[in-house]
């Protein structure tokens, strides 16, 4: 029988990611020669975009058969500015491969890289690249990754004993198997690799052609055929066009299987399947768990949709952390389309219509992600576009607990809502529940509910910015029989959630976060101290610097986006140009000058009519509004829990 799994190769830039995917498919001979990205000639970055800059922008799918054993390759971005589709890819894998470069170690985008593979609980294999490298030493590089997890163990074609003792160290069942039996079996390494107890790690240099055959047999020695479930199931991870414009869903079948012709969901059917390998595909009637494939046909299924039986959900990590205005002189309403379009192929790309300024804004990671939308506007759409300056992109969360009430009852309405609002673990988003008999409201109210609060982009009380990282727990409400309506739960839903925000807010209770950069600076030894001065003016944190040879140092720390996201400019100012500068999302952090972007926001949370804190109450056949901090005193139900 043959074994087949989907394998994702990621890596920062410049670690020979596509090297080592080249050097993998002629090993097993699926092309004759290996390409090189200086060369553009590679068989895994075939997009005319990717050969003028040099790098791999979008994820592309290969095959690598061994025997009876077969790979889909994912190949992922890796410059950070599209961390975001590689994000997106890691879901749907059974194993990746981590690149380290043996020139620049463990770096932070390396750690962010990992962050995300435990996020989505990837099993990992690491191969450590260029260790032809000048300077290259394999104890200091190894120490590196196994800061990562102790987990990280060299492997070999096969094991000696003091690798299967390391082996086993990493997990007390299988150290009591060790004990008793004196060593493990090959599905008990298997077992503890799935269950990312132990990242084998392979040495080698894709360039010149060695250790790439080691993994490429530890890649099949060490993974179990995948179990699927019988019951069809499948997930998007990437939306794109082919030559002809034609829209392309990819996803990969999770469970069952998928027939051309197969309706997704509602209206959207399978048209056509194909399974890609590089540019070229081949048209199949049918595909199965396990495989990949691109969709022709439906045209509204969303990058992380589950389809079928596939309702894993994780939020994702990778959040933009720029906002851009779009100038250009094509008709603002055709580039807003669009820009919509190409949206869709990237979920971490946020197009929104300022109606105030009559303007588009885009929300990106980086400068290199606006040239790459820039070129794909100009060679799809014939749309020339710039993009000025714009602001770093805020969020707000709540640190403290509040049961906020929403009351509409406007003539012939009625309904009252009680949520708790409580915060959330960092990088949680926003989480939605239920905890309300339905002897108290029903559940079709309670759905009406947690369906509103989805639906709509919750906005903070701060300076009007999305509200993250919060639990949002239904605890109670009313209905009436005779008055109660569709959507009059919608009104006291929302209404609720801004009441609480409004009452935390006074009791200081709200906060504004903001993105922070995990930063690696390199800078002459002589610079050292205006490198430190300059973190610090800027509000950042850093670690002990650490000389490096060349009489060069080394910087790492964190800042927030908004003072170091040109700090990259007056580093080449002041260095010469023999300064380096790589930075890396690192999530939110608490804003560093949150008075004074408040102050400068000027926002008035009641003023804002689309997201209302106010309820409206009836008396005498007639609605009238009621001020937020009153509705307590008028509400019709009392306060479910104690947190008021």
């Amino acid at each position: 029988m043959t074994k087949k799994i989907t394998i994702g190769i990621i890596a920062p830039v410049d670690a020979g990611k596509t090297t080592l995917s080249e050097e993998m498919l002629f090993q097993t001979g699926m092309i004759r020669h290996a390409g090189r990205v200086d060369h553009g000639d590679t068989f895994l970055d075939p997009d005319s975009i990717e050969k003028q800059r040099g790098i791999t922008v979008f994820a592309h799918q290969a095959q690598l058969i061994m025997d009876d054993f077969t790979m889909t390759l994912l190949d992922t971005p890796g410059h950070v500015d599209f961390a975001a589709t590689t994000e997106q890819v890691l879901p749907v894998l059974d194993y990746a491969i981590l690149i380290v470069s043996g020139s620049d170690g463990v770096t932070g985008y390396t750690r962010l890289l990992w962050r995300l593979l435990a996020h989505y609980d990837v099993p990992t294999f690491i191969f450590v690249n260029k260790t032809d490298a000048p300077g290259f030493a394999r104890q200091r590089i190894l120490k590196e990754i196994q800061s990562l997890d102790d987990g990280c163990l060299p492997f070999s074609p096969k094991l000696d004993e003091t690798t299967i003792e390391d082996i086993a160290s990493q997990d007390e069942t299988a150290l009591n198997q060790y004990l008793e039996q004196g060593t493990l079996t090959t599905e008990q390494i298997q077992r503890l690799i799935a269950n990312r107890k132990v990242f084998p790690t392979y040495f080698g240099s894709a360039l010149k052609r060695t250790g790439v055959k080691d993994l490429l047999a530890g890649l099949k020695q060490w993974t179990p055929t995948p179990q699927w479930s019988e019951k069809f199931a499948a997930r998007v991870f990437k939306i794109s066009h082919d030559k002809d414009g034609q829209q392309l869903t990819w996803l990969r079948v999770t469970g069952g299987y998928l027939n051309a012709k197969q309706t997704l969901v509602d209206d959207q059917k399978a048209d056509a399947l194909r399974v890609y390998n590089g540019e070229k595909y081949q048209v199949v009637q049918k595909v199965n768990a396990g495989d990949v494939c691109a969709v022709v046909g439906p045209a509204k299924l969303l990058v992380g949709q589950g389809l079928g039986a596939d309702h894993t959900d994780k939020p994702a990590l990778l959040k933009p952390v720029l906002s851009y205005t779009v100038a250009t002189q094509h008709d603002l309403h055709d580039c807003l389309q669009k820009l919509e379009e190409l949206a869709l192929d990237d979920p971490q790309l946020t197009v929104i219509w300022n109606s105030e300024l009559q303007a588009i804004e885009v929300q990106v990671m980086g400068p290199m992600q606006l040239e790459v939308l820039a070129q794909l506007l100009k060679e799809r759409y014939q749309i020339a576009v710039t993009f000025e300056k714009g602001t770093v992109l805020y969020q707000e969360t709540a640190t403290k607990s509040f049961e906020g009430v929403g009351h509409f009852e406007p003539l012939r309405h009625y309904s009252e809502c009680h949520l708790l609002i409580k915060p959330g673990t960092l990088g949680s988003g926003l989480q939605f529940g239920i905890k309300c008999s339905v002897d108290v409201l029903g559940h079709n109210y309670q759905q009406q509910i947690i369906t509103a609060l989805k639906s709509k982009l919750q906005r903070g009380v701060l300076i009007g910015a999305p509200l993250t990282d919060a639990q949002i727990t239904l605890v109670g409400g009313r209905a009436s029989v005779v008055h109660s309506v569709g959507g009059d739960f919608r009104e006291a839903a929302n209404r609720a959630l801004r009441q609480g925000l409004m009452e935390l807010k006074q009791r200081g209770g709200c906060q504004l976060l903001e993105q922070w950069y995990r930063f690696t600076l390199i800078v002459p030894d002589d610079q050292v101290g205006r490198a430190l001065n300059d973190i610090q003016r800027s509000s950042g944190d850093f670690d002990s610097p650490v000389q490096l040879a060349n009489h060069q140092t080394e910087i790492t720390g964190h800042a927030p986006v908004s003072e170091f996201r040109d700090y990259a400019t007056t580093l080449r100012g002041y260095s010469h140009g023999e300064g380096q500068l790589t930075c890396v999302p690192d999530g939110n952090h608490p804003c560093h000058n949150a008075d004074e972007v408040i102050v400068a926001a000027a926002y008035d949370p009641v003023a804002d009519l689309d997201n209302t804190p106010d309820s409206v109450f009836c008396a005498h056949g007639a609605g009238y509004p009621v001020h937020w901090d009153q509705v307590p005193h008028k509400m019709h139900c009392a306060y479910f829990t104690d947190q008021h």
